[in-house]
């Protein structure tokens, strides 16, 4: 799993980690952006979902349509019986207004999605470049949100014995989804690498220490970082300029983080994409390692 901030390059680090892999085993690289640029970065036109980009590369940019699915197959029709009991809204309605209020509903159903990919044991590898990283940490709150409300819940569907469509105990169907829930994080603690990617900036580097914490409250450990776009050749002023700034940030994650396994990637002089260049980003990422 490579998360961070919007615009640190995890989508570069995860197709070049995708590609490394895909040379051991079948992988897949799922992206869940908002604005994918997976397919992008391999030059991959196909349509279908996952697409083939090599014999034993997969890739998959997961939409909202998609997540909808999910919610659909899982849950969705089953909440909305519980809610509709009590105010008429159409169902489209209805998961719009989930969405807003549990804004990690969309990365909860992906979590689960990848989690049941890795039990039926068809890819070696998966390798997930996540949404920025606000909306992975809004996915953390869901078990605790559903929890206090089941705490609450019998009082307020005491009269409610059923869902209408499928006849199941509501309290049921609301538990059912805690324990979704649950088994998610506990696939997110135990089975999952988490790599940070960051940037040489200021408020890149800012932001570090407070990510780090709230995934450490959950129990989610980072093991890797990289820092992306580190200015390496200073032959005009521009980059000694640039070099220059980097320089104190750089010193401050690796005092800050020497726990971690911390790479640091070059800025190239042309846009990663294809598969040339980016078996240039793996073998420096993975030869680091």
């Amino acid at each position: 799993m490579f998360t961070g901030k919007g615009g640190v390059g995890k989508t570069t680090c995860s197709a070049a980690a995708a590609l490394h892999h895909a040379s051991q085993g079948t992988t897949l690289a799922i992206s869940t952006d908002a604005t994918p640029s997976l397919s992008h970065i391999f030059e991959s036109s196909g349509k279908d979902k996952p697409v083939r980009v090599l014999p034993d590369l997969f890739i998959s940019e997961i939409g909202e349509t998609e997540v909808r699915q999910m919610w659909d197959e899982k849950f969705g029709r089953e909440v909305y019986e519980v809610f509709s009991a009590f105010v008429d809204i159409d169902y489209e309605s209805f998961v719009e207004f989930m969405t807003s209020v549990l804004p990690g509903l969309g990365e909860e159903f992906m979590v689960d999605y990848i989690r049941e990919l890795s039990l039926k044991g068809f890819y070696k590898s998966i390798v997930w470049d996540t949404a920025p990283l606000g909306q992975t940490l809004s996915l953390l709150e869901t078990p605790a949100l559903l929890g206090n409300h089941l705490r609450m819940a019998p009082r307020i569907y005491s009269k409610l014995k059923l869902g209408r469509r499928s006849r199941q105990p509501v309290l049921d169907i609301l538990k059912r989804w805690e324990e979704l829930s649950a088994a998610n994080m506990d696939f997110l603690r135990n089975d999952v690498d988490f790599t940070m990617v960051t940037i040489p900036e200021a408020l890149a580097v800012e932001q570090l220490e407070g990510i780090l914490r709230e995934l450490g409250r959950y129990g989610l450990a980072v093991k890797r970082m990289i820092i992306n776009n580190v200015v390496k050749d200073e032959e005009s002023l521009f980059l000694r300029t640039r070099a220059r700034q980097q320089s104190q940030y750089l010193r401050r994650i690796h005092a800050k983080y020497s726990h971690l396994e911390i790479m640091e990637l070059p800025m190239f002089p042309q846009e990663v994409k294809g598969l040339e260049r980016l078996q240039e980003v793996g073998k420096i990422l993975f030869n680091m390692r």
